[in-house]
């Protein structure tokens, strides 16, 4: 072999192994984003688990403001499809932006729900409500706590994918964006 083709071979050979340490560390990156959205699903479902709660509590007073928590309900409903959807492929950006606007629209349903309940104060004293409330503010908290992780792990992902030369494995190896929370 002449030296040029041993260059030739060696220069290859340099390429080939970049190439599979690429692949290799966008693998795990986007293992890190499932792993980070296991703690916002685990998040979701007891979130969910405590709005049936404090949705319960509320039923007996929200008599004339029934379609404000049937909206709550049908919420939660569309939010854990949405969970359900992202849980499938959490690096989905598709499955991500459901997830966010399903959390958007429960948020919204929520606090149209909660504008309604000072006028009851009254019929409220003597129910769970507080107690619930103030559980539900903490799930809130917690979740955004695993949001910001999961949004973390989706930016370095997107990141590595973005940046040149790793930008043309992924393109050879159909690496998709993912989507943020």
């Amino acid at each position: 072999m002449t030296d040029a083709q041993i260059a030739t071979l060696a220069g290859c050979a340099v390429l080939v192994f970049w190439a599979v340490g690429a692949y290799n560390r966008l693998i795990t990156l986007r293992d890190d984003i499932a792993k980070a959205f296991a703690p916002v699903d685990a998040q979701v479902q007891h979130r969910h688990a405590l709005l049936l709660q404090w949705a319960e509590g509320l039923h007996a007073v929200v008599d004339e403001a029934l379609p404000l928590y049937e909206a709550v309900l049908t919420a939660c409903a569309q939010l854990q499809l949405a969970c359900d959807g992202a849980r499938a492929r959490p690096s989905a950006g598709s499955a991500a932006t459901g997830l966010r606007l399903a959390e958007e629209t429960l948020i919204a349903a929520r606090l149209r729900l909660q504008a309604e309940l000072p006028a009851r104060q009254q019929r409220l004293s003597g129910l769970e409500i507080e107690a619930n409330s103030e559980q539900l503010a903490a799930a809130d908290n917690t979740l955004a706590f695993a949001r910001n992780q999961f949004n973390a792990a989706a930016r370095t992902y997107n990141d590595a994918i973005r940046q040149f030369p790793t930008r043309l494995v992924a393109t050879v190896f159909g690496f998709q964006v993912a989507g943020t929370l």
